[in-house]
């Protein structure tokens, strides 16, 4: 007999003196691995073996079947994943969630990471995806944003939130830290009163409220007043998370380049911020990932992003009965966006190394 490997040998006696240390626990171990088994097997049989792939054959051919209704997403795939946005134009929506997962991955290489590199991308890309989207230039229709909707839509959120709220979230940060009392009381009277509110409320307000507050110049478009609301909140628990990582900088290095004579936005910039960006980056992650899933939220306030596309997807009459299969789908599409988020934190955490001081 060949003997196992040293690594393997570890595991297997791990294994054995977690799970099967006594009897009752090994008979513990057996039967939840056994129903873990039996539930993972009737998810396969209703998800594949016994599902409705195609389109043919319509609703009859689902309630016909035994598994899982996949058909309804052969069907109606274009309204969960566009909304209301014009049939024959859709491929400007399709387009434009591809630029903004192509300037999202290309922000995420460590080669892009300078100034003008990461302006010039967001710039273009940021332009490339309204022009597309609204229209009106190159000859391409105008199509306003109460008929944008789905994948598009839900992206344009939270891009929008995050690099409105980011910046947002920093300033927030360093007044709060402000040596002058009236300054940063005021700023943790703002942040404390944003973060003891729900993001629904905050929503209904700007989409609502604030209309009948100001004239009707400064209203702007509804999508932009919730976007900002939404901005609002991220940078409200952003510079809490923020200015716990400046407070993990250790309080020497300000008061030695205070001693060198660095000016204050130097130092900031230069000296506290990178470091403290470096401590937060976990929480960071989780903000960023937290914001993408309440993208879903401005239904609330009538916005027709994938998930009320989703709705859409199913609502007619026919379709009523396959609400499983589309939100299965619609999280799957958030799965994807999520777990890459938080696979890229853990490249960020691994590469900074963070935590190893």
């Amino acid at each position: 007999m060949t003997a196992l490997h040293p690594a393997a040998g570890y595991r297997l006696s791990s294994l054995r003196k977690r799970f099967f240390r006594t009897p009752l626990q090994a008979a513990l171990s057996l039967a939840s691995l056994l129903l873990l088994g039996t539930l993972a097997w009737k998810a396969f049989d209703w998800a594949v073996l016994s599902a409705v792939f195609t389109g043919e054959g319509g609703p009859a051919a689902c309630k016909a079947a035994e598994g899982a209704c996949w058909s309804v997403i052969a069907n109606r795939w274009r309204i969960i994943m566009f909304g209301l946005y014009p049939y024959e134009e859709q491929w400007r929506s399709a387009l434009s969630c591809v630029i903004v997962v192509v300037m999202i991955v290309l922000s995420c290489l460590p080669a892009c990471w300078t100034g003008k590199r990461i302006a010039a991308i967001w710039i273009l890309g940021v332009g490339l995806f309204y022009g597309l989207m609204k229209g009106g230039v190159f000859g391409l229709r105008y199509v306003g944003e109460e008929a944008w909707g789905g994948l598009a839509l839900t992206l344009f959120i939270f891009v929008s939130t995050c690099v409105i709220g980011f910046p947002l979230a920093i300033c927030l940060a360093l007044l709060r830290r402000s040596r002058l009392p009236w300054i940063s009381r005021v700023t943790g009277l703002i942040i404390d009163s944003i973060r003891s509110l729900p993001l629904i409320s905050i929503l209904f307000a700007f989409a609502v409220v604030v209309p009948f507050m100001l004239p009707s110049w400064l209203q702007g478009d509804k999508l932009y007043r919730v976007i900002w609301g939404a901005a609002l909140f991220f940078a409200a628990y952003q510079a809490e998370i923020v200015r716990g990582g400046l407070q993990g900088v250790a309080r020497g290095q300000e008061e030695a380049s205070m001693a060198l004579g660095i000016g204050y936005w130097h130092r900031i910039s230069r000296i506290l911020l990178p470091q403290a960006m470096r401590n937060a980056l976990p929480a960071t992650i989780n903000q960023f990932v937290i914001s993408f899933k309440e993208t879903s939220l401005v239904i609330v306030v009538g916005f027709f992003e994938i998930l009320a596309s989703g709705n859409a997807a199913y609502g007619t009459g026919e379709w009523t009965f396959a609400y499983v299969e589309v939100y299965a789908f619609i999280a799957l599409v958030y799965f994807i966006f999520v777990y890459s988020l938080s696979r890229y934190g853990a490249f960020l955490e691994r590469h900074m190394a963070i935590g190893t001081r």
